[in-house]
């Protein structure tokens, strides 16, 4: 199959930087088959990612398409990566004892259209292994305490660095990690609240919204940050409800949310369509 990459950029916004970018692609012989475009004007940033495949055998090789596409966007102060799309991200997940966010990106990875390689999957409870084992990954069970959680930490990441895993998913995860971990997986770890963030942070958020009397209950996305739940948000869902519905009921709506809702961001995660703003995140959806 023909080689795909995908360029993703954000830098202080000025005239021409889109007309720069095409011309460069162009004089090295690759074609643009997807692009998207935002200018935070608040801000005065620029955002864009672009998909683009090699016109011919004289496209300019990956290691030196980054190397002279450095050179010329230095004098900008970019942030850019250029990805090659055959190659999939490696992730772990981590788990407790729901598995509804986790059996579906196990689904959906093994139907092919999640484009990672779930490489294991990390918990501090045993309940989730036969499903695990069942989809052939590596499970690791790794029991915390208070006393335990900077040990039980540290292997959490030597199984990512064991496994050379890029990103940390947090599918109903229900740990706090510390400022420590946090930080050292700054944006590589992302996390499904069971709630419309901002709104109903912390634990038991359906019971939360059941006492509130909400009509609208949802599921967030977010990059983990050492902010409980204040992380930049990915993506969000929502689902009509009413006087009729118990707490245990909206739990019950919710997993569906929750499940959709995580497998979107790691999704568009995986194919560079989410872009870091401060506090904020660029999503180009399709």
């Amino acid at each position: 199959m023909t080689q795909r990459l995908v360029l993703t950029l954000s830098c202080p916004d000025r005239h021409g930087i889109v007309a720069d970018v095409t011309a460069f692609l162009a004089q090295h012989n690759y074609n643009i088959e997807e692009s998207s475009q935002f200018e935070d004007r608040q801000e005065k940033r620029f955002f864009m990612r672009t998909e683009l495949a090699p016109v011919n055998d004289q496209a300019t090789p990956l290691p030196q398409l980054k190397e002279e596409f450095g050179q010329l966007r230095g004098t900008d102060l970019m942030c850019w990566q250029i990805h090659d799309l055959g190659v999939k991200l490696k992730v772990v997940i981590a788990v407790s004892r729901w598995g509804h966010c986790l059996n579906t990106l196990l689904h959906k990875w093994k139907a092919g259209t999640l484009p990672v390689d779930i490489v294991a999957v990390v918990s501090n409870h045993d309940d989730m292994r036969d499903l695990v084992e069942w989809y052939n990954v590596p499970y690791h069970h790794l029991p915390v305490t208070a006393d335990t959680k900077a040990r039980q930490e540290a292997q959490i990441l030597q199984v990512m660095k064991d496994a050379e895993a890029d990103l940390l998913i947090l599918a109903r995860y229900m740990q706090i990690l510390s400022n420590e971990l946090c930080t050292e997986l700054s944006g590589r770890a992302i996390n499904i609240h069971h709630s419309f963030l901002p709104g109903f942070k912390g634990a038991k958020p359906y019971h939360q919204a059941y006492d509130r009397g909400v009509k609208l209950i949802g599921a967030t996305a977010h990059f983990v940050t050492s902010d409980l739940d204040e992380g930049p948000i990915i993506e969000q869902e929502v689902e009509r409800v009413s006087h009729t519905n118990g707490p245990e009921e909206l739990v019950e709506i919710g997993h569906d949310i929750e499940s959709i809702v995580l497998y979107r961001a790691v999704r568009w995660f995986a194919e560079q369509r989410v872009l870091l703003n401060g506090y904020r995140t660029v999503v180009f959806r399709r």
